[in-house]
């Protein structure tokens, strides 16, 4: 499976912040925005990414990242020349898929669960369909919203809708078989100029093959997209971490779990950053 990360994003709603930086590249407490995404596609076990940027911004990027080879990963860069909807980001990733299942994360939604690298290993293993996430919210109309039934089998899907059928809605990450490809290639955009990832939802839909796993009560999920946003997202990292004793969106941490990467590599990466407290915790691994 192949892991494409969209964070082409201008980032408007952040302006002024985001005129000399793209939003990936923000912090987010302790790490950069980035981190968190690229850290959910690591948990899934996925090593192969596509990190899709803003024009003029991929040596920001290749500089935070490398190649990938400190984590691990096989990291290849291109870019969105105009923003043209989520669902673009697998029009530009087919030759980078090069056919085989695809996962895409959004560049400014964080997740975290005790239990989340068992639920994103198990959805990178179907090989057929689709699947999607169900996160529950108390007013679910600003956004996506889906209902499913107790299999996990999606029944509706709608966007932004007056009258939710479930207050489960789904936040920016999703798997897809082999089928995405020819799925988007027959898109056509929305009203708004944009090839909409509901559309690709709802063909996997129409297709009796969306499945949906609902995220545990407990689980967080961020959409940095607003400055409110991005400072209640760095005070909950901050909080989750102090209260736990383990980083989120560690990515040694994470490399060294899957046998990337070895100790000694983490050791000489947290030597590099031991005036940091990120440094300190590499070090105590």
């Amino acid at each position: 499976m192949k892991g494409i990360l969209l964070a082409a994003g201008k980032g408007t709603r952040l302006y002024p912040m985001t005129r000399p930086v793209c939003k990936p590249l923000l912090p987010v407490y302790d790490k950069p925005l980035i981190y968190y995404p690229l850290a959910v596609l690591m948990q899934a076990g996925i090593s192969d990414i596509l990190i899709i940027a803003p024009p003029g911004e991929q040596a920001a990027f290749t500089a935070l990242l490398g190649n990938g080879s400190a984590f691990g990963l096989n990291i290849y860069y291109t870019v969105q020349p105009v923003a043209r909807g989520i669902a673009d980001a697998l029009v530009i990733g087919e030759s980078f898929a090069g056919g085989d299942q695809v996962c895409l994360v959004l560049g400014d939604n964080i997740f975290h669960a005790l239990t989340l690298e068992r639920t994103l290993k198990r959805a990178a293993e179907q090989t057929d369909g689709a699947t999607v996430f169900g996160y529950w919210v108390e007013n679910p109309r600003p956004f996506g919203v889906v209902e499913f039934d107790e299999t996990g089998k999606a029944i509706s899907i709608e966007e932004k809708p007056q009258k939710p059928k479930s207050n489960y809605i789904v936040p920016g990450l999703y798997f897809y078989d082999r089928q995405v490809m020819e799925i988007v290639r027959g898109l056509k955009p929305s009203a708004r100029g944009e090839l909409e990832i509901t559309d690709v939802n709802r063909e996997y839909l129409r297709r009796d093959a969306l499945r949906v796993m609902p995220l545990e009560k407990g689980c967080t999920w961020l959409d940095a997209g607003t400055a409110d946003n991005l400072l209640v997202a760095a005070q909950t990292i901050k909080g989750i971490q102090e209260q736990s004793g383990r980083y989120v969106g560690c990515l040694e941490e994470i490399a060294l779990n899957q046998g990337w990467i070895s100790r000694e590599q983490v050791r000489s990466m947290g030597e590099e950053l031991n005036m940091t407290s990120y440094g300190q915790y590499l070090l105590n691994l």
